[in-house]
């Protein structure tokens, strides 16, 4: 089967598998050329009507569609709950490959309970219609966050601590997610936020004798077989088609903080192959440029996920996740003193104003001759 890798439904309208040349002219007039061949096809639509039943749920309304099937708002008739439905295309729904990966998506994540992960609560057939049960998650899509530009660098820091959070979670599981974007991720409006779309996650054994992630790894698929991604968040080893581990989903959450630090994608060209080529061959533009009041050590952080060589990263997304919760406790607290002083104003308004009263009365006790108060009235 060819390979592929899926677009980025922001730059490319529906998020679909598509065709590609292998072969594209850098900036500089050098060639790029990918070691695997790209092709691949839209996905069609499957027309589900509201009030449809799919298994035990029924279908409210659609929520959103892709290249990785359509969601939809459904109501679990058994238990009243209200859950997200995804279902394979109907084209597609006999293919053996597409049904795999459903069935691996619902494994990976049903393997995994932490908050920062979206919850699946079965996988079934309805006929034709293959489909996964998961929780529904209310709120916008970290892609609809970033509409307005960069984010403070506190929401920034509450959001990427949640996120290596729930992919540590994930990479202590064995499981690599390989498609980790702004659209795949989910910010409530308690601000909880949710790591979504496991469909092209990997599931593997974690080594014996330890909860690391360091070790986990899958193979590399041999030449011609199925690549997927999104452009400009894969790394450059799962662009190469090479083997991947858990430092990949480093890299991509490296373009997503480079994201939400400059309001900017850290790879985009005008096409999607010249946007591969980027992942291969180009630095982003420095965040000292872009953003040059963020924190030194944030960009450290962002520039570290972001290295050409998964060596250079980070040993494992637990210690990603620490320093990244290191850093948010530390700028909190350089930012208490000046809520401090604010509380302490009023107190050293009051002060003052005694210290004021005390040295008038000094200044009279001075001159016992003359008059406090008011001046007599003349008759």
């Amino acid at each position: 089967m060819p390979a592929a890798f899926r677009a980025d439904s922001s730059n490319q309208g529906s998020s679909r598998f598509i065709g590609l040349p292998r072969v594209s002219e850098n900036s500089d007039g050098s060639r790029c050329e990918l070691n695997h061949d790209i092709a691949g096809s839209a996905a069609a639509v499957r027309a589900i009507s509201p009030g449809q039943l799919v298994g035990h749920y029924r279908i409210a309304s659609i929520l959103g569609a892709g290249g990785m099937g359509e969601v939809y708002r459904a109501t679990d008739t058994r238990l009243g709950r209200t859950v997200a439905i995804k279902v394979l295309p109907a084209r597609e729904a006999s293919e053996p490959d597409r049904l795999r990966r459903l069935e691996d998506e619902a494994r990976a994540a049903s393997a995994l309970s932490h908050p920062n992960i979206v919850t699946v609560y079965e996988i079934g057939r309805s006929g034709s219609i293959a489909y996964i049960a998961t929780e529904l998650v209310e709120g916008e899509t970290l892609r609809d966050v970033l509409v307005s530009g960069p984010l403070p660098t506190n929401t920034l820091l509450d959001i990427a601590v949640q996120l290596a959070d729930g992919l540590s979670a994930a990479h202590d599981a064995g499981i690599i997610h390989r498609d980790l974007t702004p659209a795949n991720v989910m910010v409530t409006p308690a601000g909880v936020v949710k790591l979504l779309d496991f469909g092209l996650a990997k599931l593997e054994t974690p080594p014996c004798g330890g909860s690391g992630n360091e070790s986990v790894t899958f193979e590399s698929p041999a030449r011609g077989a199925e690549i997927v991604g999104t452009a400009g968040y894969m790394s450059p080893e799962q662009t190469r088609g090479g083997a991947v581990d858990f430092r990949s989903d480093q890299f991509a959450l490296g373009a997503v903080l480079y994201e939400m630090a400059t309001g900017r994608r850290a790879f985009s060209r005008k096409t999607d192959i010249e946007t591969l080529c980027a992942v291969l061959n180009d630095e982003p533009e420095p965040i000292h440029r872009v953003q040059p009041g963020l924190p030194p050590s944030l960009r450290w952080i962002i520039e570290r996920c972001l290295a050409k060589t998964p060596g250079q990263r980070y040993r494992s997304t637990k210690e990603l996740a620490r320093e990244l919760r290191d850093l948010r406790q530390r700028l909190a607290e350089m930012r208490r003193p000046t809520r401090e002083m604010t509380v302490l104003t009023p107190i050293g308004s009051v002060l003052t104003a005694l210290v004021a009263v005390s040295v008038s009365l000094l200044i009279l006790g001075s001159h016992p001759g003359r008059r406090v108060g008011p001046p007599a009235r003349r008759r």
